[in-house]
Parts: structure tokens; C-alpha cells; sequence
């Protein structure tokens, strides 16, 4: 490793455990925090319990209830008491119903830089504003890392992008992260860590920082990573908690695999229509669409600023009778300070919809918008269904262009505001110190023996998988395109979040978006022949953490998935729960086989241990071709014993694995 490192090398190196900073090989890191949230979390409480863990042993673990927020009956209460109780079983804070979004409340409570941060959250990320490494991952992940186990992931290509210039008026960080979508699409920086450094720092406070670094995950980046700078130091101040600030900035000469560049001065409004983060487009091509609803809120666009900054457009007007105007506060912090200012005034007087704290609609969980109808967001995510209304319109855009499309019922380029309305854009200054609420954050008891789990009767206990077998001759039960998002795998929403903790029916719904009758037609394959595989293009299992998007499915009997590529941590999701994550040594076998195909997969487990191609001979067609992998050893240990847990379990009994 050279002398000038960057923040992104910094940070890996001081929390190195094992492998080399090598791109694209294995590295086991040492975890400091983690964060789950209640989607994804009954899962890592019950993986805790699956795996005999008596206490965390991380520096900091949150569990945040910010997603199933929605009690039309007894299944999500049912999940946020056992919550709480495995909380403080396991040594973890927690987050009560209602006090906010994991990761700006993570950002203002417990961030720290300098120190390394996994969470069953794919925005996890956001983290990376205060200099801190921050990666979204599967459960069953951030479960070992609770358990004092390294977090394992591909060394990735650090992408320096330099920032020149300041932000025009009417353009704001969430245009910045636009740009980059624009740029690269939802895949283009796989395998990357994003880090942003250079002058054009100076005019991105913090909150404008988690706003880019959130949505670097739509991007298919490892993580987004700023350094810890002055700026940082006011925002720890502001939070009260300025004794955690350290420095943390790249030494002078430092490096970065691949380089880019943006002028801020540059950058105009951008939206990103439907159904996709990465189509992305400036907002003047597609200005003048009639709009229904306007969300603004969620974790993409969390800070003061941006809820304040829509009060003052608003101000002394009433929206469009065509549009509900729905507000998504952050945290029962972030309203006690929009009360202590105008903010709130102006928005309930403009006709604002005020919503409790949480992820709400952008997980799906209500705010589902109107047939047919176009719904513009401040969120990170448009993907198809994901809003909660199969044929959604989602436009994904800043606070400034959700705020004048508001006003004028369509979607509107805020600079047209200065004629339209006569309005200069409003000035933020940040305050120094803001009303600080931590009422509904519980700190784990010092002695947890004696503390029972609750478990509700809609909690069951994790199913156990069989070890990988050598041959199968299976169905090819779905042949899907690129970019297959985990909305699609495993859908969101009101109806089928509250059976998170619910293993055999939650995946009833696997695959729903794509194929409603997939989850009969799996039990059938699985009955007959022991399981299946489906077959996607490039990026498959992008989007969400959610690890239900792998679990489900194996329950179904998926024995493999076969792809030109993957998302990270849809990746890793497979291979926790030992579905084989395969791929097309020549690209064109993908054109070749079809849905509904029998095929044949001889010697797996052989291949593996001798880390060979696998054979796959297509039955149907009669025809060979050859798959690939790219699994570490240990990886690969993992997937013979049919999962990570399996694996740990076999591990700490002293079996041979």
C-alpha cells in the first residue's frame, strides 16, 4: 500500500483482518456498528437465536422499528415487541416505533468517523457522509458481525470524484446524485467505492452529503465515502456531540483507481422517470406531465434543510387541488425542530398530508398513488410496484422540483418559480445547535439473562436447508431480463412486509411482480423434481438488502440462479442461504436457454472443491454450456453445507466442514 491513502483506504486498512487491499479480492474487515431496521431485522434476531449468541459484541448495534410502521392488525405490533425484547436479550439499542429512518437518526446519534458501519439496509451507505465506511449487506451479514465475526466482501475499485465550483440556486445534493445516475445507470459502479473529494466540498454540508452517499447504493457502488472535515465538525456540533469528531482526509498525492469529475456550477435540475434511479433526464424534458401526489421525506432527503427549504416555496400558497402533498418527517427530532421554526406552519397551511416518522412510502407502506397517476418523490428508489400500485408512475427528483410541482399540479422546473411566482430561492443557514429529542432511543440493560423473547404467533422460526447436492435435474422456472431488482424477487408493501418474520408466507409472494403464479408453480418443481433455477441478465437481485429476496425463494426450492452478472449484495445474499449464484461463460447461452427448460447440473459439489466450470446440459434443447463462479474458499465451503449458517454451526462444534 503507498504512503497517501485515501479516506477509502484508510478506513479499510485500520479495520483489515484478513486478505490483501487487493481489487476484487476477499477481505474480512473488523465491524465497529451496526444498524438493522424491523424489514429486515426480525430476521438478524432470529439468526442471532439460530446461531446460540448470548450479546453483540460490536462497539454500537441499533435495531430501528422506521418500516413496517402500519398496524391494521396484529403482525407488525406483534414483530415491534419482539423487537424490543431480543433487543435487549442481545445487548442492542433500541429505536422505538415512531422516533425515525435509521440512517439520518444513526447519522445524528451514533455516527462516528473513522469507524466501520454494516446494516440489513442497502442505504446504509448514508453513513459514509461523516467519514465513516458504511455498507449495506444481507441479514444474515450483519448477524455474524453482531457476533464479533468479520464482514467479508470483494476488495473494491476506489472511484474519486473530484467536486469543483457550487451548487446555482434551485439546484441541490440530490441533483448531484442525479448526475451520477445519469452518468452511470444503476450498475456502472459495481465493485467501486464512490468518494468525493476537492473544493467543491466546501458548499455540501453534512445532511447534503447522506443525501449523495444514500443513493450511491442505486448506483450499484460497495459504498459511498466522504472525509471527516470541518464541515462534519458543525454537524456533531450541531447534534451536541462534537467530543466524536476526529479528522479524516486523504493525504496529499492520494490515489484513486479511477477518476471523474463535477462542476457543480454545471448542474441543472434532474429528475428520474419511471421505473428506474438510473433514467435520469433533466427536468425540462419532461416538464408540464400532470402530477397526482408529491412525496417529500424518506432517508434519500432527510435533513432540516430539505423539508425547510419546501416550506419556504410553499409559503403563503396552497398546492395544486390535483396533487396530495404528502410529508414523510425523518425523526420526532426533525418535527420538534420544524415546530420550534415556521417550517411546519407553512406546510400544513400549503395543504401538506403530515405522515408519522418513517420510511412510509417508500417502502410501500401507504402513500400508494393513484392508478395511473404520476407520483413525484424525493426517495432513492422508483422501481416497478415498489410504491405499492402495481402500473406506478414514480419520478424520483429534489425537495425544490417536488416543491414547485406541487404548487403548479405539474411536474415543473424550479427555476421557472422566479416568474411564475415572483420567488427568489431561499437562503438556508444551518442553526448551530438543534433541539435534540432521544426519548425514544432505549439503551440496552447491562445484564440481559434473565429477558425472555415475545414471539407473536405471526413469528416462526428459521427453516434449515439442506446441504448442496451433486446432481440435479431441474426446471428453468423463470428467464428474466437485466436489472431484476429485489422489489421484483420478493415484493414490498403493506400487504406482504408484515409476514417478514414469516418465512413459508412470505414466499408466496416471491417473484409476484414478475410472475403471480411463480410461488405454485416453485412448490410444484420442488414436489416433483427437488427444486429449480431461474435465469436473468446483468445486475440481477439489485436494489434492497432485503435477504428475503434469497431465503424465499430457497424455500421454494431454488437451487441456483444462473445470470450474465449481480448486484452485490444480492450476490452474497445467494450464497449466505446456498442458492449457487452462477454465471454465463460466454454471454450468448443466455439467448439460448428458455424458460420452461429441463436441465441438468452433474458433479456440483466436485466442481466446486476443485474450483472448476460447472457443466450445464440443457435436456430440452440438447445442448451443453458452461457456468462460472466467483466464490472464495470459504465462500464456497458455505454453499456445500447449504448456507452460512450450516457453515457456522459446523465450525463452532468442531466438525469437519
Amino acid at each position: 500500500m503507498a504512503s497517501s491513502l485515501n479516506v477509502s483506504q484508510k478506513l479499510i486498512q485500520s479495520h483489515l483482518i484478513d486478505g490483501e487491499m487487493t481489487p476484487g479480492k476477499e477481505i474480512g474487515i473488523k465491524i465497529d456498528q451496526t444498524l438493522t431496521q424491523d424489514a429486515t431485522g426480525t430476521l438478524v434476531m432470529l439468526e442471532l437465536e439460530a446461531m446460540g449468541i448470548d450479546r453483540v459484541k460490536t462497539d454500537v448495534s441499533v435495531q430501528y422499528v422506521d418500516h413496517n410502521l402500519l398496524q391494521t392488525d396484529f403482525k407488525n405490533a406483534d414483530d415491534h415487541v419482539f423487537l424490543k425484547s431480543a433487543s435487549a436479550k442481545f445487548g442492542v439499542w433500541f429505536s422505538r416505533p415512531g422516533n425515525g429512518v435509521s440512517h439520518p437518526v444513526h447519522m445524528e446519534r451514533f455516527g462516528i468517523p473513522g469507524k466501520t458501519m454494516v446494516g440489513s439496509d442497502s442505504h446504509t451507505p448514508a453513513g459514509g457522509a461523516l467519514g465513516m465506511l458504511a455498507l449495506g449487506a444481507g441479514g444474515l451479514d450483519v448477524a455474524f458481525a453482531m457476533a464479533g465475526e468479520p464482514l467479508y466482501f470483494k476488495m473494491p475499485k476506489i472511484l474519486g470524484v473530484k467536486l469543483t465550483g457550487k451548487l446555482p440556486d434551485w439546484v441541490s445534493a440530490k441533483d448531484v446524485v442525479l448526475e451520477m445516475l445519469r452518468r452511470y445507470d444503476v450498475k456502472g459502479c459495481r465493485g467501486k467505492i464512490i468518494e468525493y473529494y476537492g473544493p467543491g466540498l466546501e458548499a455540501l454540508k453534512a445532511m447534503d452529503r447522506h443525501v449523495i452517499a444514500n443513493m450511491g447504493t442505486e448506483l450499484g457502488a460497495t459504498t459511498t465515502v466522504f472525509p471527516s472535515d470541518q464541515e462534519i465538525k458543525k454537524f456533531m456540533a450541531s447534534q451536541h456531540r462534537e467530543d466524536d469528531w476526529t479528522e479524516l482526509v486523504a493525504d496529499e498525492g492520494a490515489k484513486y483507481d479511477e477518476y471523474d469529475e463535477i462542476v457543480l456550477d454545471e448542474l441543472v435540475p434532474l429528475i428520474a422517470c419511471p421505473s428506474s434511479p438510473g433514467n435520469v433526464v433533466e427536468v425540462r424534458e419532461v416538464e408540464g406531465k400532470p402530477v397526482h401526489q408529491v412525496v417529500i421525506g424518506s432517508s434519500a432527503n432527510p435533513g432540516f434543510r430539505d423539508f425547510w427549504v419546501v416550506s419556504e416555496i410553499v409559503k403563503g400558497h396552497t398546492v395544486s387541488p390535483e396533487v396530495s402533498f404528502d410529508v414523510n418527517p425523518t425523526s420526532r427530532q426533525m418535527i420538534e425542530n420544524l415546530s420550534a421554526s415556521d417550517a411546519f406552519k407553512n406546510l400544513i397551511r400549503a395543504g401538506a398530508r403530515f405522515h408519522q416518522a418513517g420510511c412510509m412510502g417508500c417502502i410501500g407502506m401507504g402513500q400508494a398513488p393513484a392508478t395511473g397517476k404520476i407520483s413525484l418523490r424525493t426517495m432513492p428508489r422508483n422501481f416497478p410496484g415498489r410504491s405499492g400500485t402495481l402500473d406506478d408512475q414514480v419520478y424520483l427528483c429534489s425537495p425544490e422540483t417536488a416543491a414547485a410541482s406541487a404548487l403548479t399540479g405539474k411536474i415543473t422546473d424550479p427555476r421557472d418559480l422566479e416568474k411564475l411566482f415572483n420567488m427568489k430561492y431561499p437562503t438556508y443557514v444551518p442553526v448551530e445547535k438543534e433541539i435534540i429529542n432521544t426519548d425514544l432511543l432505549l439503551a440496552p440493560p447491562k445484564n440481559s439473562e434473565e429477558i425472555e423473547i415475545e414471539k407473536g404467533p405471526n413469528i416462526k422460526s428459521l427453516p434449515e436447508f439442506d446441504r448442496l447436492q451433486d446432481h440435479y435435474q431441474l426446471q428453468v422456472l423463470l428467464k428474466m431480463g437485466d436489472n431484476i431488482s429485489t422489489d421484483e424477487i420478493l415484493r414490498a408493501g403493506a400487504e406482504v412486509l408484515p409476514f417478514r418474520s414469516n418465512i413459508p408466507a412470505i414466499s408466496e409472494w416471491a417473484f409476484y411482480i414478475v410472475d403471480q403464479n411463480f410461488a405454485t408453480r416453485a412448490k410444484k418443481a420442488k414436489a416433483e423434481q427437488g427444486g429449480h433455477v431461474v435465469v436473468a441478465g446483468e445486475n440481477y437481485a439489485q436494489g434492497s438488502s432485503r435477504e428475503h429476496a434469497a431465503i424465499a425463494p430457497q424455500y421454494l426450492g431454488q437451487v441456483a440462479v444462473i445470470a450474465k452478472s449481480y448486484a452485490r449484495i444480492g450476490w452474497q445474499n445467494l450464497v449466505n442461504f446456498g442458492i449457487l449464484p452462477l454465471e454465463f461463460v460466454e454471454p450468448e447461452d443466455y439467448d439460448k436457454i428458455e424458460q420452461g427448460n429441463t436441465i441438468e447440473l452433474k458433479g456440483v459439489r466436485d466442481a466446486l472443491q476443485e474450483k472448476k466450470d460447472i457443466k450445464l446440459y440443457n435436456k430440452t434443447k440438447n445442448e451443453t454450456y458452461e457456468l462460472t463462479y466467483t466464490l472464495s474458499d470459504r465462500q464456497i465451503q458455505v454453499i456445500l453445507e447449504g448456507g452460512v449458517i450450516n457453515y457456522f454451526k459446523r465450525k463452532n462444534v468442531g466438525e469437519q466442514v
